[in-house]
């Protein structure tokens, strides 16, 4: 096999409680991450030498993306001598606690293990996935799970049944930036309640004043949740009846997305 296409889903966060900083830099987590159907496309072919990217957002196409450190890791450590061509179809939002990053990365690896005929098992994968982000070794397992330690101890779950609507406010939101104001409210006299469903609930909300009203507009008629760090809402829902309302009140220039849930990631499948 020379040649591999795959899809690289999305995660929501159904619950995500923060515990601790850890001296390595990372936090312990408790979570649950949902495996979702919204998702980009990757594709990955044997060349020459090199890694090359191919992108319908350029900055997938430089170096400094989790793809390419992905490959260049994988090709360092066992001594590849093959290169790659990856192109990839970006459908998932940027910054919004999705996991897009970390699915392309958890992606890369398990493809060029195939393709490159690596012998190393999930566990291994999973050590190399924790050097490239906390929630990539999620990704490399592969199914709906709960999750601890930085998010690498994962135990399956059952997925959940309801349709999933996903609001995208037009706000790009960093993952390191969330956590470090979420430290600072922690250790100041100006500590905050954290929300039950996601302990940056309450940062977010108070960081854009569009986001607060549509929050305090909606949440008694709702129950809204927040994906990771955000910026990504979303609501389970069985029929899109139920929606109506909402939708009216979701402003222009944000985005959504009507999702289903999925048991199992397609690269469970690449062999």
């Amino acid at each position: 096999m020379k040649k591999i296409k795959t899809l690289c889903p999305a995660k929501i966060n159904l619950y995500l409680k923060v515990l601790d900083k850890r001296k390595d830099g990372y936090h312990n987590i408790d979570t649950s991450f949902q495996l979702i159907d919204l998702a980009d496309e990757m594709s990955f072919e044997i060349c020459e030498k090199d890694i090359f990217i191919d992108s319908n957002q350029d900055f997938l196409c430089g170096k400094s993306n989790t793809i390419y450190q992905s490959a260049k890791k994988i090709k360092q450590m066992f001594g590849i001598k093959n290169g790659i061509k990856i192109n990839i179809k970006k459908k998932m939002p940027i910054g919004a606690g999705l996991g897009g990053g970390s699915s392309n990365a958890a992606s890369t690896i398990v493809a060029l293990k195939s393709l490159w005929g690596i012998n190393a098992d999930t566990s291994d994968l999973i050590d190399i996935a924790k050097s490239i982000g906390a929630d990539v070794p999620f990704f490399i397992y592969g199914k709906n799970s709960s999750g601890r330690g930085i998010g690498e101890k994962l135990k399956s779950t059952d997925s959940i049944k309801e349709n999933l609507l996903l609001i995208q406010p037009d706000v790009h939101n960093s993952t390191k930036d969330m956590f470090n104001e979420l430290d600072m409210y922690r250790e100041s006299n100006n500590f905050i309640a954290d929300s039950e469903q996601n302990n940056f609930w309450d940062i977010f909300i108070k960081r854009d004043s569009t986001i607060r009203n549509f929050y305090e507009q909606n949440s008694s008629e709702y129950n809204l949740n927040l994906s990771g760090t955000g910026s990504c809402i979303y609501i389970r829902y069985n029929k899109k009846e139920e929606l109506n309302k909402i939708l009216k009140k979701i402003p222009s220039n944000w985005r959504f997305f009507f999702c289903k849930p999925l048991q199992y990631s397609p690269i469970c499948y690449i062999k």
